[in-house]
């Protein structure tokens, strides 16, 4: 259920810039950020991110628990993201199908490939994990969006807004790591 993937020549290997990516938090009106560090988003994101008051960092030791503090945070009318990598993803669907699925919360995610190819779809990568992301999201029904050029950096804002409108979860995959 990809709402909106990026052309593969609209792919480069030019860097993503993690400050961008963190004032599209920002004009996303993010409150808090819930994160179990990543490799894939530590440098670039996480660790501007734990330097700033806002938005409020939150560090969690599993993924599902910070699907479990998104969604209390969602009925509270604030606005989280879940910053994690695919690992994570994958080891919480049953948390995110309970939680953000069933119950039709926005639980926005924003989620590092690692280890994937700059320039490669994710369903055509070499990395078992990072291939089957997109067809588990498809089959749950979560729309996603690619981040791997700097140009995919305009798609944050509209997916997070159209979570909280629409009440459902979305997934921004991070293909490479933001400088």
């Amino acid at each position: 259920m990809q709402t909106s993937a990026g052309s593969e020549e609209g792919r480069s290997a030019a860097g993503l810039s993690g400050d961008s990516i963190i004032r599209e938090i920002k004009a996303s009106r993010i409150e808090f950020v819930v994160s179990v560090p990543d490799i894939t988003t530590s440098e670039g994101l996480l660790r501007p991110l734990a330097a700033m008051p806002n938005p409020r960092l939150i560090r969690v030791c599993k993924e599902d628990e910070g699907v479990g503090i998104c969604a209390g945070l969602a009925y509270t009318d604030k606005r989280a993201l879940l910053l994690i990598q695919q690992t994570g993803l994958l080891d919480s669907i049953n948390a995110i199908r309970g939680v953000a699925v069933e119950y039709s919360l926005p639980i926005c995610m924003m989620v590092g490939l690692l280890e994937k190819e700059v320039g490669v779809p994710p369903r055509q990568s070499k990395r078992y994990g990072v291939r089957i992301v997109e067809p588990i999201l498809d089959a749950m029904g979560i729309a996603y969006h690619e981040i791997e050029a700097q140009a995919d950096v305009a798609k944050i804002r509209p997916a997070i807004d159209d979570a909280y409108a629409q009440n459902k979860p979305i997934v921004l995959l991070i293909g490479q790591r933001p400088s």
